[in-house]
């Protein structure tokens, strides 16, 4: 027999989202955040305890990015980095499918098509803003000895290179401006977290998992944080958030490939 909705009669009908208890979307936020950039926040806390520990100062240390999984062997090497980048998305697909659940989608994020000129202008002029400032402030931190030397890159010199580098950058961006601004950010709404709370919270782990550049980076990646949680409540999208993260880690790793060695001013280790 069944009812007017359709459903088995006794049988326990599906909960609607909006009747999940704070509980449930509470712990449903902490393990998406635990499947990822939770997870990293707590690994680069334990890398910088190290890095502190470590004789010498923090500038004679270096952190490094996108390096090589499998030296010597490009294929392979390609094969690991493919696996990296797509795996790393993963919560990503399961943000996605936890909005469609409440019958949002990513839409409700501004995380789609409907606005591209938009996302792309006010995402590459925050780009263009961050990006100067940005590297004023790592050099300066690093003089300071308060941030290691940051290596963006160590790849080796074949074919996949470049194509590689752009596509970690879109994933670093996706990963953290889907996870961390738009997704975070609806369900502390939800938890009946005021605006500034919500803010501190999204920006703090923001930072947390750059921790392990040193404190520069940790400080560098928050006040970046507070700026993207200001202009995502003001615009209402991820969108444009996206495309400047994405240009600055574009610039960040393959101008690093470009002028490592080249030029003065340019940290390497």
């Amino acid at each position: 027999m069944r009812t007017e909705a359709g459903a088995v009669a006794g049988a326990d009908p599906v909960r609607p989202v909006e009747r999940l208890s704070r509980r449930t979307l509470r712990d449903e936020t902490l393990l998406v955040l635990a499947l990822c950039l939770g997870a990293s926040g707590v690994s680069a806390l334990i890398s910088f305890i190290g890095s502190v520990t470590e004789p010498g100062g923090l500038k004679d240390q270096a952190a490094t990015m996108n390096a090589s999984a499998a030296p010597g062997r490009p294929w392979l090497d390609l094969a690991w980095q493919l696996f990296g980048i797509s795996t790393a998305l993963v919560p990503v697909a399961l943000v996605a499918h936890l909005l469609i659940r409440e019958g949002a989608g990513l839409r409700a994020i501004g995380f789609d098509r409907t606005r591209p000129w938009f996302d792309l202008g006010r995402g590459a002029a925050l780009a263009a803003v961050i990006g100067s400032t940005g590297i004023a402030f790592y050099l300066l931190a690093r003089g300071l000895g308060f941030n290691l030397t940051v290596v963006p890159e160590a790849l080796p010199e074949v074919w996949w290179k470049y194509p590689v580098l752009i596509l970690a950058a879109v994933q670093n961006s996706v990963l953290e401006e889907v996870v961390v601004v738009g997704y975070l950010l609806r369900r502390l709404d939800q938890l009946g977290w005021s605006p500034w709370a919500s803010l501190g919270a999204s920006s703090l782990l923001r930072g947390s998992y750059h921790l392990y550049q040193g404190i520069g980076g940790f400080i560098g990646n928050l006040v970046m944080g507070v700026v993207f949680v200001y202009l995502y409540r003001r615009w209402g999208r991820v969108g444009p958030l996206v495309v400047a993260h994405t240009l600055l880690d574009i610039g960040a790793f393959v101008g690093y490939a470009l002028l490592a060695g080249r030029v003065d001013w340019l940290p390497t280790p």
